[in-house]
């Protein structure tokens, strides 16, 4: 493969993960990550809760029917349209905001760290578990929780290519 490509082969989703801390420092990295992605009219709507106290964890890890995860952080992406200037590109904020956590993914591979993305949006349970543990308003809408951590498990790079599902020029239909 592409060397230059590796951390978005080597991206995996990572489950089980080791007691040692993720440092402040690779998160905030992860962070810049996040807010370097583009989004529509460059409106960024995207907020993040950093989380790494223990009972919070624990409490995700209990609530979340997907959220049994042993990571010693997460990071709640998050979509606030309002603070998009131009009400058009306030209708992108899925949009911009899973862009802003494939990069949260994607730096956590480059930096050693394992990472799995836990969908919150639109199921109305996790969306209420997640406000009520983390105490968002109303405005904001929790996308996705992705937990962070250093891998207990080791999994090949790959790629998931498939060239049946590639169209050039027009749409052919899928031969199964």
């Amino acid at each position: 493969m592409n060397p230059s490509l590796d951390p978005i082969f080597q991206r995996r989703s990572i489950r089980a993960y080791t007691e040692q801390p993720v440092e402040p420092e690779k998160l905030d990295l992860l962070l810049k990550a996040a807010m370097a992605a583009p989004s529509a009219m460059n409106c960024k709507p995207w907020e993040f809760v950093v989380i790494t106290d223990p009972e919070k964890l624990a409490l995700f890890r209990k609530r979340l029917i997907f959220g049994n995860r042993n990571a010693p952080a997460a990071i709640l992406v998050c979509g606030n349209p309002s603070l998009s200037v131009n009400p058009a590109a306030r209708l992108f904020w899925v949009q911009d905001c899973s862009l802003a956590g494939e990069n949260i993914l994607i730096a956590a591979s480059g930096l050693g760290l394992g990472t799995v993305w836990v969908g919150v949006h639109p199921v109305a349970e996790f969306v209420r578990v997640v406000r009520d543990i983390t105490g968002l308003p109303k405005h904001v809408t929790p996308l996705g929780l992705i937990y962070v951590g250093y891998p207990a498990e080791g999994k090949p790079a790959r790629t998931q290519y498939d060239q049946k599902r590639v169209h050039w020029q027009k749409y052919q239909k899928l031969n199964h």
